[in-house]
C-alpha cells in the first residue's frame, strides 16, 4: 500500500546549454523540505554535471550539501518554439520544450540517412536477422559509430570494449541489443541541434518506466516494454512525423502501442506519470502514484536513478558540460 512521505515527488530536468547541448540538471518539486530524498543519487548527479535548484526552495540547505546550486534567474531562458542563436550574452542555460518542435524538412543526404533509421527501427522491432541489421548499418557509418559509442558509454560490456556490431550482438544479445539501437537513434542527429536534449529526454522516460514499473509490481516483460514504450513516445519529435504513422510498420506488442497512442493500460499510466512530472503537475503525478499504489519515495529514488543513467548515456554520446 502507499504510505504517507514527508518529502515531495521531484522530477530533474535535463537543461540544455547555449548550443542546445544536453548539459545541466533542474530540479522540480512540489514545496516541501528534503525530506528523505536519495540524497546519495543526487550528489552523484551534482559529481557529474552542473546541477541547480530555483529559489525559493524550502530544501535549499541539503540540496546545497549535495553540491547543487541556485539557478541564477538571468541566465536561464525558456525556448518552446525551436533554437534562438541570438540569446542576450548572460543567457548561459535553456529551458523548455524547444526540442520537441518539427525538425525542418530534411533533403539529400539527410533525407536518406533518415530513411535508413526508420528501417532500422523497423527490422529491429522485427526481431530480423543480424546481417539485415548489420547492412543497414553499413549503409550510414555514423548510425554503427554512435551505436558503439553508446554501448560502451556504461561499461555494458563488462569492462571490455565492443569494437563491431557482431561483437555487441554476442555480448549483449539480442534483446539489450533492440535496446540500445532504438536508443542510438536519438544519438545519431548530427545534423540535428535537438538530438543531444531528444537523448536526454528519451533515455530518462524510458529509464524512469522501466523502473516505476518494477516498482509497481510489473514482471520482468513488462518492464522491458516500459522502457520501450517511454522511448518511443518521441519518435514523433524525432522524426517529425505524426507517432501513430510511424508506429504501423512496426513490429510491437498491443499494450505499447496502447500505451503510446491513448495512454491505456498500465503502461499507459506510467507513461502518464512521467508526463505529468515533466509538466510539473504534482498533484496529478501525487494521485497517480497513489492510484498506482508506488510509495513516493521509492519514485523519487526511481527519478534519481533513472538520471543517473541518462547522465551516463548522454555523457557516452558525446555531451560536454559547459
Amino acid at each position: 500500500m502507499t504510505t504517507m512521505s514527508a518529502a515531495p515527488p521531484l522530477f530533474l530536468l535535463p537543461l540544455a546549454d547555449r548550443s542546445g547541448a544536453s548539459a545541466g540538471l533542474l530540479l522540480a518539486c512540489a514545496e516541501g523540505d528534503a525530506g528523505d530524498w536519495p540524497l546519495d543519487a543526487l550528489q552523484a548527479l551534482a559529481a557529474g554535471g552542473p546541477c541547480f535548484y530555483r529559489l525559493p526552495c524550502a530544501a535549499a540547505p541539503a540540496l546545497q550539501q549535495a553540491g547543487w546550486q541556485a539557478l541564477p534567474a538571468g541566465a536561464v531562458a525558456r525556448l518552446d518554439d525551436g533554437l534562438d542563436r541570438d540569446l542576450p550574452p548572460a543567457i548561459a542555460w535553456l529551458e523548455g520544450d524547444w526540442y520537441l518542435a518539427p525538425p525542418p524538412k530534411p533533403i539529400g543526404q539527410q533525407a536518406a540517412s533518415r530513411a535508413l533509421a526508420l528501417r532500422l527501427v523497423q527490422l529491429v522491432n522485427a526481431d530480423a536477422d543480424n546481417h539485415e541489421i548489420e547492412a543497414v548499418l553499413r549503409q550510414d557509418p555514423t548510425l554503427s559509430y554512435h551505436l558503439l559509442r553508446l554501448v560502451n558509454s556504461l561499461g555494458v560490456g563488462g569492462g571490455r570494449r565492443v569494437s563491431s556490431f557482431s561483437q555487441a550482438i554476442l555480448i549483449l544479445g539480442r534483446q539489450q541489443l533492440r535496446r540500445w539501437l532504438n536508443l542510438m537513434l536519438f544519438a545519431s542527429r548530427a545534423d540535428d541541434p535537438r538530438a543531444s536534449m531528444l537523448l536526454s529526454r528519451a533515455a530518462l522516460r524510458a529509464h524512469a518506466m522501466e523502473l516505476l514499473a518494477r516498482c509497481a509490481g510489473l514482471n520482468r516483460t513488462d518492464q522491458d516494454q516500459a522502457f520501450m514504450a517511454g522511448m518511443f513516445s518521441l519518435l514523433g519529435a524525432l522524426f517529425g512525423l505524426a507517432l501513430d504513422e510511424l508506429l504501423q510498420p512496426l513490429v510491437i506488442s498491443d499494450a505499447v502501442r496502447a500505451a503510446l497512442l491513448a495512454r491505456d493500460g498500465e503502461l499507459g499510466a506510467l507513461l502518464a506519470l512521467v508526463e505529468q512530472a515533466e509538466r510539473g503537475d504534482f498533484a496529478a503525478l501525487s494521485a497517480g502514484l497513489a492510484a498506482l499504489q508506488i510509495d513516493v519515495n521509492d519514485y523519487n529514488r526511481c527519478i534519481a536513478d533513472a538520471t543517473l543513467w541518462m547522465q551516463g548515456v548522454a555523457a557516452g554520446a558525446g555531451r560536454s558540460h559547459a
